[in-house]
């Protein structure tokens, strides 16, 4: 369960809060689509969570772990439960598919193992299930730069699942790509997340795709939460309210 109360962020030197004052809980197995126009908040709350972005106060409990106090250190170890999907992918271009993905491992492993490249029998064994769930097995082999904008970001889901995680957050993770691809991403996460009974929590533009695929929605406006209910909720009326 992830609770928040109170959270406010606010940018250094900015007057206006970017999250303001928003409390809310998730639980194990939603689905959360995050809504709202450019600038409302979407991606600093998502980087709240997992403290990217620092909280200037409140509080944010991770399966009853208060992480706002945690050092970097302890924070780092409670990361290993929670991945991140960003819209760009974050890999590494000259890698292959399948040493990228084996880099999902990292943060379960000694740092000289990760420097020398070292992997367990086992690790590898997961990397290429990894990629078998995500449809990629034949690309093992290829660079992470020859491959399209849908390929690349099905390479960082697959380096998410070596990181065994509880929390899936998503930050835009198909912003950048065509809709037949986003609508085959949003697939592909939604069944990952019920086969594992995860939470997660993505912010997405297109609408459609949130009212599609989310157990539940959330919508900030100006770093306020403004609706959080069901998709079927969102009608043409809360559609305005939110984007205007």
């Amino acid at each position: 369960m992830l609770s928040i109360s109170d959270l406010v962020v606010r940018y250094p030197k900015s007057k206006e809060n970017a999250i303001d004052h928003v409390s809310l809980t998730l639980n194990k197995g939603e689905f959360v689509c995050v809504l709202g126009k450019s600038g409302a908040g979407k991606s600093t709350f998502i980087r709240s969570i997992n403290r990217l972005m620092q909280p200037s106060s409140g509080l944010i409990k991770w399966d009853g772990t208060e992480l706002t106090t945690l050092s970097e250190a302890k924070m780092r170890q409670v990361r290993t439960e929670m991945v991140m999907i960003f819209q760009h992918f974050n890999l590494i271009p000259r890698m292959t598919v399948f040493q990228n993905t084996l880099t999902g491992a990292f943060g379960h492993r000694p740092s000289y193992k990760n420097l020398l490249g070292l992997f367990t029998a086992e690790e590898k064994r997961r990397g290429i299930e990894a990629l078998e769930q995500v449809g990629l097995t034949d690309h093992a082999d290829k660079r992470v730069e020859a491959l399209s904008g849908g390929q690349k970001q099905r390479v960082g889901i697959a380096r998410a699942l070596l990181q065994s995680p509880k929390l899936i957050l998503g930050d835009e993770p198909v912003a950048s790509l065509d809709p037949s691809t986003s609508r085959k991403i949003f697939e592909l996460l939604k069944k990952i997340h019920e086969e594992r009974e995860l939470l997660s929590i993505i912010n997405v533009h297109d609408v459609n795709l949130a009212k599609e695929f989310a157990t539940r929605i959330i919508a900030f406006r100006d770093g306020q939460l403004i609706f959080d209910g069901k998709p079927d909720e969102v009608d043409d009326k809360m559609f305005a309210y939110i984007y205007q």
